[in-house]
Protein backbone atom coordinates (compact mmCIF):
# COMPACT_ATOMS: atom_id res chain seq x y z
CA UNK A 1 0.00 0.00 0.00
CA UNK A 2 1.37 3.40 -0.95
CA UNK A 3 2.22 5.84 1.83
CA UNK A 4 -0.01 8.96 1.79
CA UNK A 5 1.98 12.20 1.93
CA UNK A 6 0.19 15.49 2.61
CA UNK A 7 1.72 18.42 0.71
CA UNK A 8 1.72 22.15 1.45
CA UNK A 9 2.87 24.64 -1.19
CA UNK A 10 3.91 28.09 0.00
CA UNK A 11 3.40 30.54 -2.86
CA UNK A 12 1.42 29.84 -6.04
CA UNK A 13 3.54 31.82 -8.47
CA UNK A 14 5.01 30.03 -11.46
CA UNK A 15 7.23 27.70 -9.42
CA UNK A 16 4.42 26.88 -7.01
CA UNK A 17 2.19 26.04 -9.97
CA UNK A 18 4.87 23.86 -11.56
CA UNK A 19 5.34 21.77 -8.43
CA UNK A 20 1.58 21.54 -7.86
CA UNK A 21 1.12 20.25 -11.40
CA UNK A 22 3.91 17.75 -10.77
CA UNK A 23 1.95 16.31 -7.81
CA UNK A 24 -1.18 16.01 -9.92
CA UNK A 25 0.71 14.20 -12.70
CA UNK A 26 2.60 11.79 -10.47
CA UNK A 27 0.05 8.92 -10.33
CA UNK A 28 -0.07 8.70 -14.12
CA UNK A 29 3.68 9.18 -14.63
CA UNK A 30 5.05 6.87 -11.94
CA UNK A 31 2.65 3.95 -11.36
CA UNK A 32 5.26 2.01 -9.36
CA UNK A 33 5.72 4.75 -6.76
CA UNK A 34 5.69 4.02 -3.02
CA UNK A 35 3.58 7.05 -2.05
CA UNK A 36 0.46 8.97 -2.94
CA UNK A 37 0.81 12.78 -2.88
CA UNK A 38 -2.12 14.77 -1.58
CA UNK A 39 -2.42 18.52 -2.18
CA UNK A 40 -3.60 19.56 1.26
CA UNK A 41 -3.04 23.31 1.56
CA UNK A 42 -1.65 26.19 -0.48
CA UNK A 43 -0.60 29.47 1.13
CA UNK A 44 -0.55 32.72 -0.83
CA UNK A 45 -1.23 36.35 0.04
CA UNK A 46 -3.20 36.95 -3.17
CA UNK A 47 -6.87 35.95 -3.06
CA UNK A 48 -6.96 35.16 -6.78
CA UNK A 49 -4.17 32.64 -6.38
CA UNK A 50 -5.83 31.04 -3.37
CA UNK A 51 -9.00 30.60 -5.42
CA UNK A 52 -7.01 29.02 -8.25
CA UNK A 53 -5.27 26.70 -5.82
CA UNK A 54 -8.58 25.14 -4.83
CA UNK A 55 -10.56 25.42 -8.08
CA UNK A 56 -7.85 24.70 -10.66
CA UNK A 57 -5.20 22.68 -8.81
CA UNK A 58 -7.41 20.73 -6.43
CA UNK A 59 -5.93 21.77 -3.08
CA UNK A 60 -8.23 20.89 -0.21
CA UNK A 61 -7.90 24.43 1.10
CA UNK A 62 -5.95 27.66 0.68
CA UNK A 63 -4.84 30.13 3.35
CA UNK A 64 -3.32 33.61 3.44
CA UNK A 65 -0.93 32.91 6.33
CA UNK A 66 1.83 30.48 5.40
CA UNK A 67 2.37 29.64 9.09
CA UNK A 68 -1.06 28.04 9.17
CA UNK A 69 -0.07 25.77 6.30
CA UNK A 70 3.30 24.83 7.81
CA UNK A 71 1.83 23.91 11.18
CA UNK A 72 -1.11 21.88 9.84
CA UNK A 73 -1.32 18.35 11.25
CA UNK A 74 -2.25 16.85 7.87
CA UNK A 75 0.89 18.18 6.15
CA UNK A 76 3.97 15.96 5.82
CA UNK A 77 6.05 17.83 3.24
CA UNK A 78 6.34 21.58 2.58
CA UNK A 79 7.31 23.10 -0.77
CA UNK A 80 8.84 26.57 -0.37
CA UNK A 81 8.28 28.45 -3.64
CA UNK A 82 7.92 32.00 -2.30
CA UNK A 83 10.32 34.93 -2.99
CA UNK A 84 13.86 34.62 -1.63
CA UNK A 85 13.45 36.82 1.43
CA UNK A 86 10.81 34.41 2.83
CA UNK A 87 12.74 31.17 2.38
CA UNK A 88 14.55 31.04 5.72
CA UNK A 89 11.62 31.85 8.07
CA UNK A 90 9.42 29.38 6.16
CA UNK A 91 12.07 26.64 6.32
CA UNK A 92 12.80 27.26 9.99
CA UNK A 93 9.10 27.04 10.84
CA UNK A 94 8.57 23.92 8.73
CA UNK A 95 11.60 22.21 10.26
CA UNK A 96 10.45 23.11 13.78
CA UNK A 97 7.08 21.54 12.94
CA UNK A 98 8.82 18.33 11.87
CA UNK A 99 8.00 18.61 8.18
CA UNK A 100 10.21 17.52 5.32
CA UNK A 101 11.11 20.56 3.21
CA UNK A 102 11.70 21.16 -0.47
CA UNK A 103 12.96 24.68 -1.18
CA UNK A 104 13.49 26.32 -4.50
CA UNK A 105 16.98 27.70 -4.92
CA UNK A 106 18.80 29.77 -3.92
CA UNK A 107 17.40 29.22 -0.37
CA UNK A 108 17.44 32.83 0.75
CA UNK A 109 19.68 34.88 -1.47
CA UNK A 110 22.89 35.20 0.50
CA UNK A 111 25.23 32.38 1.58
CA UNK A 112 24.57 32.94 5.28
CA UNK A 113 20.83 32.47 4.72
CA UNK A 114 21.37 29.12 3.02
CA UNK A 115 23.54 28.03 5.93
CA UNK A 116 20.87 29.12 8.44
CA UNK A 117 18.26 27.04 6.63
CA UNK A 118 20.59 24.03 6.52
CA UNK A 119 21.33 24.32 10.24
CA UNK A 120 17.63 24.57 11.12
CA UNK A 121 16.75 21.47 9.11
CA UNK A 122 19.74 19.54 10.44
CA UNK A 123 18.89 20.39 14.06
CA UNK A 124 15.31 19.25 13.52
CA UNK A 125 16.38 16.08 11.71
CA UNK A 126 14.03 16.60 8.75
CA UNK A 127 14.53 15.54 5.14
CA UNK A 128 15.39 18.30 2.68
CA UNK A 129 15.66 18.95 -1.05
CA UNK A 130 16.70 21.95 -3.13
CA UNK A 131 15.48 22.78 -6.63
CA UNK A 132 18.57 22.29 -8.77
CA UNK A 133 16.21 20.76 -11.30
CA UNK A 134 18.66 20.61 -14.21
CA UNK A 135 20.57 17.81 -12.49
CA UNK A 136 17.56 15.61 -13.26
CA UNK A 137 17.63 15.99 -17.05
CA UNK A 138 17.97 12.41 -18.36
CA UNK A 139 20.91 13.33 -20.61
CA UNK A 140 22.66 15.11 -17.73
CA UNK A 141 22.28 11.90 -15.74
CA UNK A 142 23.75 10.04 -18.70
CA UNK A 143 26.64 12.51 -18.85
CA UNK A 144 27.29 11.75 -15.18
CA UNK A 145 27.39 8.03 -15.98
CA UNK A 146 29.85 8.55 -18.85
CA UNK A 147 32.17 10.65 -16.69
CA UNK A 148 32.00 8.23 -13.74
CA UNK A 149 32.70 5.27 -16.02
CA UNK A 150 35.96 6.82 -17.21
CA UNK A 151 34.75 7.18 -20.80
CA UNK A 152 36.18 10.71 -20.92
CA UNK A 153 39.41 9.74 -19.21
CA UNK A 154 40.87 12.22 -16.73
CA UNK A 155 38.77 15.38 -16.59
CA UNK A 156 40.94 18.38 -17.47
CA UNK A 157 38.54 21.31 -17.91
CA UNK A 158 34.92 22.33 -17.28
CA UNK A 159 33.11 25.23 -18.87
CA UNK A 160 29.78 26.27 -17.35
CA UNK A 161 27.50 29.14 -18.27
CA UNK A 162 23.98 30.37 -17.68
CA UNK A 163 23.20 33.29 -19.96
CA UNK A 164 19.65 34.61 -19.88
CA UNK A 165 17.64 37.54 -21.24
CA UNK A 166 15.07 37.83 -18.46
CA UNK A 167 16.57 41.10 -17.20
CA UNK A 168 17.80 42.50 -20.53
CA UNK A 169 15.05 45.13 -20.89
CA UNK A 170 16.29 48.35 -19.27
CA UNK A 171 12.65 49.32 -18.75
CA UNK A 172 12.05 46.17 -16.73
CA UNK A 173 10.73 47.20 -13.32
CA UNK A 174 12.84 47.35 -10.16
CA UNK A 175 11.14 44.34 -8.58
CA UNK A 176 12.36 42.43 -5.52
CA UNK A 177 14.81 40.45 -7.65
CA UNK A 178 17.04 43.52 -8.00
CA UNK A 179 17.05 44.47 -4.28
CA UNK A 180 19.81 43.04 -2.07
CA UNK A 181 17.72 42.69 1.10
CA UNK A 182 14.93 40.92 -0.78
CA UNK A 183 16.61 38.77 -3.43
CA UNK A 184 20.10 38.58 -2.00
CA UNK A 185 22.76 38.55 -4.69
CA UNK A 186 21.77 38.73 -8.33
CA UNK A 187 23.05 36.52 -11.13
CA UNK A 188 25.24 34.47 -8.78
CA UNK A 189 22.32 33.46 -6.54
CA UNK A 190 19.71 33.14 -9.26
CA UNK A 191 21.41 31.38 -12.17
CA UNK A 192 25.13 30.85 -11.54
CA UNK A 193 24.03 28.60 -8.67
CA UNK A 194 22.66 26.19 -11.28
CA UNK A 195 25.98 26.17 -13.16
CA UNK A 196 27.92 25.50 -9.97
CA UNK A 197 25.58 22.71 -8.89
CA UNK A 198 25.96 21.03 -12.29
CA UNK A 199 29.76 21.29 -12.09
CA UNK A 200 29.89 19.82 -8.58
CA UNK A 201 27.53 17.02 -9.64
CA UNK A 202 29.52 16.12 -12.75
CA UNK A 203 33.14 16.86 -11.82
CA UNK A 204 33.39 17.30 -8.03
CA UNK A 205 34.42 19.84 -5.44
CA UNK A 206 35.69 23.30 -6.36
CA UNK A 207 38.59 24.43 -4.16
CA UNK A 208 39.67 27.91 -5.30
CA UNK A 209 38.03 30.71 -7.32
CA UNK A 210 38.54 34.21 -8.66
CA UNK A 211 36.04 36.31 -10.59
CA UNK A 212 34.38 39.57 -11.44
CA UNK A 213 30.92 41.11 -11.46
CA UNK A 214 29.09 43.94 -13.17
CA UNK A 215 25.71 45.62 -12.98
CA UNK A 216 25.02 46.39 -16.62
CA UNK A 217 21.67 48.08 -16.04
CA UNK A 218 22.32 50.20 -12.92
CA UNK A 219 18.83 51.74 -12.65
CA UNK A 220 15.30 50.54 -13.40
CA UNK A 221 11.80 52.09 -13.29
CA UNK A 222 10.14 51.89 -9.88
CA UNK A 223 7.01 49.71 -9.63
CA UNK A 224 3.78 51.66 -9.24
CA UNK A 225 1.66 48.75 -8.06
CA UNK A 226 1.60 44.98 -8.17
CA UNK A 227 4.45 44.13 -10.53
CA UNK A 228 5.37 40.80 -12.02
CA UNK A 229 8.88 39.55 -12.72
CA UNK A 230 8.44 40.82 -16.28
CA UNK A 231 6.66 44.14 -15.62
CA UNK A 232 7.73 47.09 -17.79
CA UNK A 233 7.96 50.81 -17.07
CA UNK A 234 8.29 53.89 -19.27
CA UNK A 235 11.32 56.14 -19.87
CA UNK A 236 9.73 58.98 -17.94
CA UNK A 237 9.01 56.89 -14.83
CA UNK A 238 11.08 57.52 -11.67
CA UNK A 239 13.93 55.06 -11.28
CA UNK A 240 15.79 53.35 -8.47
CA UNK A 241 19.18 51.69 -8.14
CA UNK A 242 19.76 48.02 -8.90
CA UNK A 243 21.52 46.65 -5.83
CA UNK A 244 22.88 43.32 -7.04
CA UNK A 245 24.89 42.05 -9.98
CA UNK A 246 23.62 41.41 -13.52
CA UNK A 247 26.76 39.56 -14.61
CA UNK A 248 29.38 37.39 -12.93
CA UNK A 249 32.24 35.26 -14.19
CA UNK A 250 34.59 32.89 -12.43
CA UNK A 251 37.81 30.94 -12.92
CA UNK A 252 38.34 27.98 -10.62
CA UNK A 253 40.31 24.92 -9.66
CA UNK A 254 38.59 21.62 -8.95
CA UNK A 255 39.82 19.26 -6.25
CA UNK A 256 40.76 16.70 -8.90
CA UNK A 257 43.12 19.20 -10.58
CA UNK A 258 40.80 20.23 -13.42
CA UNK A 259 40.35 23.89 -14.32
CA UNK A 260 37.01 25.64 -14.79
CA UNK A 261 35.48 28.75 -16.34
CA UNK A 262 31.99 30.07 -15.61
CA UNK A 263 29.80 32.91 -16.90
CA UNK A 264 26.35 34.06 -15.82
CA UNK A 265 24.23 36.97 -16.98
CA UNK A 266 20.58 37.95 -16.71
CA UNK A 267 20.90 40.90 -19.14
CA UNK A 268 22.74 39.43 -22.13
CA UNK A 269 20.83 39.79 -25.40
CA UNK A 270 20.71 36.67 -27.56
CA UNK A 271 20.96 33.61 -25.29
CA UNK A 272 17.42 33.16 -24.04
CA UNK A 273 18.06 30.43 -21.49
CA UNK A 274 21.52 29.10 -22.23
CA UNK A 275 22.26 26.93 -19.23
CA UNK A 276 25.12 24.93 -20.71
CA UNK A 277 28.24 22.97 -19.87
CA UNK A 278 31.19 21.42 -21.63
CA UNK A 279 33.33 18.77 -19.96
CA UNK A 280 36.75 17.98 -21.42
CA UNK A 281 38.81 14.89 -20.65
CA UNK A 282 41.87 13.09 -21.95
CA UNK A 283 39.73 10.59 -23.91
CA UNK A 284 36.75 12.70 -24.96
CA UNK A 285 34.35 15.49 -24.16
CA UNK A 286 30.65 16.27 -23.62
CA UNK A 287 28.49 19.31 -24.26
CA UNK A 288 24.88 20.03 -23.18
CA UNK A 289 22.66 23.10 -23.45
CA UNK A 290 19.23 23.55 -21.85
CA UNK A 291 18.03 25.28 -25.02
CA UNK A 292 18.47 21.86 -26.68
CA UNK A 293 18.00 19.78 -23.55
CA UNK A 294 17.16 16.59 -25.44
CA UNK A 295 20.56 16.52 -27.15
CA UNK A 296 23.98 15.62 -25.70
CA UNK A 297 27.14 16.11 -27.76
CA UNK A 298 29.77 13.41 -27.26
CA UNK A 299 33.30 13.37 -28.69
CA UNK A 300 35.22 10.12 -28.33
CA UNK A 301 38.94 10.24 -29.00
CA UNK A 302 39.80 7.91 -31.87
CA UNK A 303 42.31 7.53 -34.69
CA UNK A 304 39.48 7.49 -37.22
CA UNK A 305 40.04 10.48 -39.57
CA UNK A 306 36.28 11.03 -39.78
CA UNK A 307 35.92 11.49 -36.03
CA UNK A 308 33.82 14.27 -34.60
CA UNK A 309 31.05 15.03 -32.14
CA UNK A 310 28.15 12.58 -32.05
CA UNK A 311 24.68 13.79 -31.11
CA UNK A 312 22.97 11.59 -28.52
CA UNK A 313 19.23 12.18 -28.59
CA UNK A 314 17.05 11.77 -25.53
CA UNK A 315 14.83 8.73 -25.34
CA UNK A 316 13.34 6.09 -23.11
CA UNK A 317 16.67 4.23 -22.86
CA UNK A 318 17.78 6.97 -20.43
CA UNK A 319 16.64 7.40 -16.81
CA UNK A 320 13.08 8.76 -16.31
CA UNK A 321 12.57 9.79 -19.96
CA UNK A 322 10.19 6.94 -20.69
CA UNK A 323 7.76 8.15 -18.04
CA UNK A 324 6.97 11.10 -20.32
CA UNK A 325 7.61 9.92 -23.89
CA UNK A 326 8.37 6.51 -25.45
CA UNK A 327 10.92 5.81 -28.14
CA UNK A 328 13.90 7.91 -29.17
CA UNK A 329 14.21 11.65 -29.93
CA UNK A 330 10.72 12.35 -28.59
CA UNK A 331 11.41 15.41 -26.48
CA UNK A 332 10.55 16.11 -22.86
CA UNK A 333 10.37 19.60 -21.32
CA UNK A 334 11.40 21.76 -18.38
CA UNK A 335 8.41 20.96 -16.17
CA UNK A 336 9.15 17.28 -16.64
CA UNK A 337 12.50 17.78 -14.88
CA UNK A 338 10.67 19.24 -11.89
CA UNK A 339 8.26 16.31 -11.85
CA UNK A 340 11.28 13.98 -11.77
CA UNK A 341 12.90 15.80 -8.84
CA UNK A 342 9.62 15.97 -6.90
CA UNK A 343 8.94 12.28 -7.47
CA UNK A 344 12.48 11.35 -6.43
CA UNK A 345 12.24 13.37 -3.21
CA UNK A 346 8.86 11.93 -2.21
CA UNK A 347 10.01 8.39 -3.08
CA UNK A 348 13.03 8.86 -0.82
CA UNK A 349 10.77 10.04 2.00
CA UNK A 350 8.37 7.13 1.55
CA UNK A 351 11.10 4.47 1.39
CA UNK A 352 13.72 6.01 3.67
CA UNK A 353 16.18 6.14 0.79
CA UNK A 354 18.95 8.62 0.14
CA UNK A 355 18.27 11.87 -1.69
CA UNK A 356 20.45 14.51 -3.30
CA UNK A 357 20.57 17.45 -3.86
CA UNK A 358 19.58 18.35 -0.32
CA UNK A 359 20.30 21.48 1.70
CA UNK A 360 23.78 20.05 2.19
CA UNK A 361 24.46 20.37 -1.52
CA UNK A 362 23.01 23.89 -1.42
CA UNK A 363 25.64 24.78 1.19
CA UNK A 364 28.31 23.37 -1.13
CA UNK A 365 27.12 25.77 -3.84
CA UNK A 366 27.05 28.87 -1.64
CA UNK A 367 30.47 28.01 -0.23
CA UNK A 368 31.77 28.54 -3.76
CA UNK A 369 29.62 31.64 -4.13
CA UNK A 370 31.05 33.23 -0.99
CA UNK A 371 34.61 32.62 -2.19
CA UNK A 372 33.67 34.31 -5.46
CA UNK A 373 32.16 37.28 -3.60
CA UNK A 374 35.33 37.58 -1.53
CA UNK A 375 37.40 37.62 -4.71
CA UNK A 376 35.46 40.66 -5.97
CA UNK A 377 37.10 42.62 -3.16
CA UNK A 378 40.51 40.97 -3.02
CA UNK A 379 40.83 40.69 -6.83
CA UNK A 380 42.72 37.43 -6.31
CA UNK A 381 42.05 33.70 -5.92
CA UNK A 382 40.10 32.85 -2.77
CA UNK A 383 39.83 29.40 -1.14
CA UNK A 384 36.46 27.69 -0.96
CA UNK A 385 35.68 27.08 2.71
CA UNK A 386 32.92 24.60 3.59
CA UNK A 387 30.33 26.81 5.29
CA UNK A 388 28.66 23.85 6.96
CA UNK A 389 31.56 23.66 9.42
CA UNK A 390 31.62 19.90 9.01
Amino acid sequence: MNKPLGVAVLGLGWMGQVHSRAMLRMPSLFPNRSFDPKLVVCADTEEERRTRAVNDFGFERAVADWREAVEADDVDVVWVTAPNMLHVPMIEAAAAAGKAVFSEKPIGGKPEQTVAAYNAAKAAGVRTAVGYNYLWAPLVLHAKELISSGALGEITHYRGRFLSMYGSDEMGLLTWRFILDQAGYGATSDILSHSISLAQFLVGDITEVVGMKNTTIPQRPLPTGAASHYGRGKPEDPKGDVENEDFASMLCWFKNGATGTFESSRTMVGPESQNAFEVYGTKGSLAWNLEKMNELQYYKLTEDPSSGYTTIYGGDRFPFHGAFAPGQANSIGLEDLMAIEDYSFLEAIATGGDFSPSFREAVNVVSVQLALINSWESRSFEPVVDLSGE
